[in-house]
C-alpha cells in the first residue's frame, strides 16, 4: 500500500518519508503520522497503512534523518537505549519543520491532521499550537505535552494516555487537562506504547477504543471535507 518518498523542509533539508494512499476514492484528507523515538519503523508504516485503509492519505516523515538517515529500530533494551539518544537534546522547532514538510504535501490535496505517538504525540500537540492550517491533531502518550500546555491549540485536539505509563505521571496528565479543558483527553488502563502491537506494552482493547475515537475525531474535523 505504501512507498518511500523524499520531502523538502522549509530550510531546504531533504528527508525521507513513508506514504500510504487510500485505494478508494474519494479520500477524506491527509494525516501526518509522527513517529515514536524508533523511527519510521514497521509499526509506524503499519499505522500509515491503517489510516489509508480508513480513507486518509498518510505520510510519516523521518524526523531523525538529520541525525541518522534511514534510522529505524525495534524494541529491545539495547535498541531502546540507542533510540533515546536521539532525544537527549531535542530540537522541537526543527522536528516541527520536518512535520511541516509532510503537511505541505498533503495540504495540496485537502485538509490535514497530525497524529503522533510517544515523541510524536508531543509533537502533534506542539504542532496544534504552532502550525497554522491544521484541521485537527491527535497525540498518543506524549511525554512532553505538559511542557507545551500553556500554549493554546489552533485546531481541535484529542489526547490519549495510559494510566500505568511509568514515563508520564498522572499528575502531568491532570495538569494538561486543567490547563487545556477544550482538549478531548482520554486515559486508558494501559501503559506507555499501548497502541503498538510489536511491543510488550500493547493493550489491544485500549488500542481499539483509542483508534475508534481517533477515526471518529478525524472524520468529524477532516473527513467531513472529502476531496
Amino acid at each position: 500500500m505504501g512507498e518511500t518518498i523524499t520531502l523538502t523542509a522549509g530550510d531546504g533539508f531533504q528527508l525521507g518519508a513513508y506514504v500510504a494512499t487510500p485505494t478508494e476514492e474519494p479520500q477524506k484528507g491527509g494525516v501526518v503520522v509522527v513517529q515514536e523515538i524508533f523511527g519510521v519503523n514497521r509499526h509506524i508504516r503499519e499505522v500509515c497503512d491503517w489510516f489509508a485503509h480508513a480513507g486518509y492519505k498518510a505520510i510519516a516523515p523521518a524526523i531523525f534523518d538529520r541525525t541518522e538517515p534511514g534510522f529505524e529500530s525495534g524494541y529491545s533494551e539495547e535498541e531502546i537505549k540507542k533510540a533515546r539518544s536521539f532525544i537527549a537534546n531535542p530540537d522541537f522547532d526543527q522536528m516541527l519543520m520536518d512535520v511541516g514538510a509532510a503537511k505541505a504535501v498533503l495540504a495540496e490535496e485537502g485538509p490535514v491532521a497530525v497524529v503522533g505517538y510517544c515523541l510524536g504525540g508531543s509533537l502533534a500537540f506542539a504542532a496544534a499550537t504552532r502550525m497554522h492550517g491544521l484541521a485537527a491533531a491527535v497525540g498518543y502518550y506524549g511525554g512532553k505535552v505538559k511542557a507545551f500546555a500553556d500554549e493554546k491549540p489552533m485546531c481541535p485536539v484529542m489526547l490519549h494516555f495510559g494510566e500505568t505509563d511509568q514515563s508520564i505521571p498522572m499528575e502531568d496528565v491532570e495538569e494538561v487537562r486543567r490547563k487545556r479543558p477544550e482538549v478531548e483527553l482520554y486515559v486508558y488502563p494501559a501503559g506507555h506504547g499501548f497502541n503498538c502491537d510489536h511491543r510488550s506494552a500493547y493493550e489491544p482493547e485500549s488500542a481499539r477504543i483509542a483508534g475508534e475515537r481517533t477515526l471518529a475525531f478525524l472524520d468529524k474535523h477532516v473527513g467531513a471535507y472529502q476531496v
